[in-house]
């Protein structure tokens, strides 16, 4: 398991530490989150937990400080960012050269070649993968030596639905075999869905440590997700509605003809729209972002303004529990 105590980085002349005084826990046979914004400390954490940067505060890993175990990459399985290599080196032969450093045998390549699902692209060159590719690769080196922890820094950013499902189901085998997995992500509902913990960071403090049901249950809310080609007098409709009413529902425009409604049901939103002729290509229940409480005032009664495209992302994404440097 990772214990981590008071990590807090060196200040950054008048601004305040990135990470201020963050202790947690990962337990072992369990996949935890660092949740948080980008910008609110998640890297920086990790980059003291592995004493890759000066600061206050120690990690433990099993019990012992990276500095005091003998052979680290074998205990704990890093990935921070892109695989660094030449781009001209094959996937085989990065693999190789860190056998030969880590001090395992080299057959281990091909093993995790295999692992990974890279086999068949084993002699191309670095610099000819694609983002997913370069995900599978950097999962490889960090089970190169076959290490009990993985910490990985936002290890499914830029990857497709197809891709980040992959990643996490690999993490969470490791983790069903007893090993111990901490990774970060800015995304809380990437977090509910693959964590058996989530802490969640803001502003480089710990503001909330909860299992991961619980997290689902109190910060993340429902919402109707709605298609139609006439999306924008739908919103305007149910923003209308809402008010009348005194009703808390938020209309959000998404990209297109899409539409996101918060505090509002399938039944409601479809019922509107056939009152006024319009038609619905897509009507359906899901888990959104961040709801009131989780970090902004409540909307006031029958708030819904057609926000523009993106406006739920921009949305503070946590509350008194919130996010670190990612």
């Amino acid at each position: 398991m990772i214990e981590a105590y008071g990590l807090t980085s060196n200040s950054r002349k008048e601004l305040p530490p990135a990470a201020d005084d963050v202790s947690f826990q990962a337990r072992a046979g369990r996949v935890t989150v660092l949740l948080g914004a980008p910008g609110a400390g998640k890297s920086t954490v990790l980059r003291l937990m592995l004493e890759l940067q000066q600061g206050r505060g120690i990690a433990y890993f099993r019990g012992r400080p990276l500095h005091r175990i003998a052979h680290p990459s074998r205990e704990v399985g890093v990935l921070l960012g892109d695989v660094p290599g030449h781009p001209a080196r094959t996937v085989r032969g990065h693999l190789r050269m860190l056998c030969a450093a880590a001090g395992v045998p080299v057959r281990r390549a091909d093993e995790v070649l295999e692992a990974v699902g890279l086999v068949s692209l084993r002699e191309e060159r670095l610099g000819s993968l694609s983002r997913g590719m370069d995900r599978r690769l950097g999962l490889a080196c960090v089970l190169l030596a076959d290490p009990h922890t993985l910490v990985l820094d936002d290890p499914a950013d830029g990857l497709s639905a197809r891709e980040g499902d992959w990643l996490h189901g690999m993490l969470r085998a490791h983790a069903a075999q007893g090993g111990t997995v901490l990774f970060t992500t800015a995304d809380p509902k990437e977090a509910a869905r693959n964590a058996d913990r989530v802490v969640t960071l803001d502003q480089g403090r710990v503001v909330a440590d909860q299992e991961a049901a619980d997290f689902s249950r109190t910060r993340l809310r429902p919402r109707v997700a709605v298609r139609s080609p006439h999306a924008a007098r739908l919103a305007a409709l149910l923003t209308k509605q809402a008010r009348t009413a005194h009703r808390s529902v938020e209309v959000v425009r998404e990209d297109g003809n899409r539409l996101s409604v918060y505090g509002s049901t399938c039944a409601d939103v479809g019922e509107t729209a056939f009152r006024h002729g319009i038609v619905v290509h897509q009507l359906a229940d899901e888990i959104g972002d961040m709801g009131p409480g989780a970090g902004g005032a409540p909307a006031a009664p029958g708030l819904s303004g057609a926000a523009p495209a993106g406006a739920a992302r921009r949305r503070p994404a946590l509350s008194p529990p919130a996010a670190l440097d990612g």
